[in-house]
């Protein structure tokens, strides 16, 4: 079970990273893969309820790697966070098949009461990189959450969502001869960031009511002022 665990991961590397140029690379090289056996680790010894010997795992992890993943984080397969730097993964976080997570990604929580306070991701998810998916909320399959994004609010599965707080934008797929796969979360071609599309709105209408109000602010001209100025 835990060869293939690490074949699987490691072909996922492969296929999501242009760099992976072996599967000896990505064993030695790649830190998010170190992150997830140290977690598969820690994870085995928190179910196992050696609550203190888990957190022990993760924190040495977390040393080694520039990743955090808390030890009852539950993650599902071919899991892959690229470059890994400042990602934190919370005590109560749940991760899809074939999610993709970029540096300092956090999966935060927002309430200090126990229980389920952090997010649940779907598979096929990508997150970008500076991304904060913040409380009990869920981000549904296939969704893809842009770089520096802070999200509030469940995602719809399939969706795409940009800006703070993170809003819905319109897909549109690059032309890429590969296979489908949104880097960072957000599309190559055709995505505005949606505070700033409203920001372009506002100016359009501000304008607009200035050409009207300097109309209006006109004097009419008075009856038979210019034929008694000719005279």
């Amino acid at each position: 079970m835990g060869f293939m665990f690490l074949r699987e991961s490691i072909k996922a590397y492969q296929d999501r990273d242009p760099a992976a140029r072996s599967a000896l690379t990505v064993f030695l090289c790649y830190p998010g893969l170190h992150a997830l056996i140290w977690h598969r680790i820690a994870h085995a010894i928190w179910r196992a309820h050696l609550y203190l010997p888990a957190r022990l795992f993760s924190q040495l992890g977390r040393f080694l790697t520039g990743i955090e993943i808390h030890p009852a984080a539950c993650i599902g397969r071919r899991f892959v966070i690229d470059h890994g730097m400042g990602v934190v993964i919370g005590e109560t976080a749940e991760i899809g098949d074939d999610v993709t997570l970029y540096h300092q990604v956090t999966l935060g929580g927002t309430s200090l009461a126990h229980g389920k306070r952090h997010p649940t991701i779907g598979s096929n998810v990508i997150i970008g990189a500076g991304a904060k998916v913040l409380g009990n909320i869920m981000v549904g399959a296939n969704a893809r959450v842009g770089s520096n994004a802070v999200v509030l609010e469940s995602v719809p599965p399939g969706s795409t969502v940009v800006g703070i707080p993170a809003r819905p934008v319109e897909r549109k797929p690059a032309h890429d001869p590969g296979p489908p796969f949104d880097a960072y979360g957000t599309p190559a071609e055709g995505v505005a960031d949606p505070l700033l599309r409203d920001i372009e709105q506002m100016r359009v209408e501000l304008t607009a009511l200035e050409a009207r109000v300097a109309q209006l602010s006109v004097p009419p001209a008075r009856p038979g002022a210019t034929q008694t100025s000719a005279e």
